[in-house]
């Protein structure tokens, strides 16, 4: 057999081989949990902070969650709770309806894990009451649907349902995640909400930010 046709067959049989072995490894590779988007570096998350308007908060005069349209269809029968569920969850069965039946879910928040999905609320990173006082009163209610269903940024978690009402509407100087070790991804996570959304901060936030990502 010629040289060259010798070479054209190693290759092949190498080819065949690494691809049996990446199969392999794809094979048994455990499936990761899905999660939110990951946040900015805590370096850009730094840059974006020192990029925001700080002033006073305003006020929730005029405020309603109403003006937030939440929880729109984002596919099929499936609404933004039930994406971010079976998004953040292990093992998500759903029925017809996208409600979900069965499954696993671990919050960042408390490091509580559930397996019934009315235990878990889906937490706006950045509260709704708190966008509005930072800029958002001005915005459209197309542009606040938006904010209260937006899934390509970390803005949407779920977690366990008494510890975000904890959260309320508070902002980092006033709440942070009783498990310590997710702290620098929820502040890095609301700096790169307000700044996407060109929110303000108000000093003493900023002042809480800073503390958490000079710890990142």
């Amino acid at each position: 057999m010629p040289s060259g046709m010798i070479y054209a067959r190693r290759l092949a049989v190498l080819a065949t081989s690494a691809a049996l072995t990446v199969t392999g490894l794809l094979a048994t590779a455990p499936s990761a949990q899905a999660a939110m988007p990951t946040p900015v570096s805590a370096a850009t998350a730094r840059t974006y902070l020192a990029a925001l308007t700080v002033k006073a908060a305003g006020s929730t005069t005029g405020y309603s969650r109403d003006l937030f349209p939440h929880w729109i269809t984002q596919s099929g029968t499936c609404n933004t709770r039930e994406t971010v569920l079976k998004r953040d969850g292990v093992n998500v069965v759903t029925d017809s309806n996208c409600a979900a039946t069965s499954g696993s879910w671990y919050s960042e928040y408390d490091g509580a894990t559930w397996t019934l999905a009315s235990d878990l609320d889906i937490d706006h990173m950045v509260p709704l009451a708190e966008a509005w006082r930072s800029g958002a009163n001005s915005w459209t209610t197309a542009q606040r649907q938006a904010f209260a269903n937006d899934l390509t940024r970390p803005q949407l978690i779920a977690v366990t349902d008494n510890v975000n009402q904890a959260k309320g509407d508070k902002d980092p100087a006033t709440w942070l995640p009783p498990r310590t070790a997710y702290r620098c991804t929820y502040v890095r996570a609301w700096v790169q909400v307000k700044y996407s959304y060109d929110l303000s901060i108000d000093s003493a936030e900023k002042s809480a930010l800073e503390s958490v990502l000079n710890g990142c």
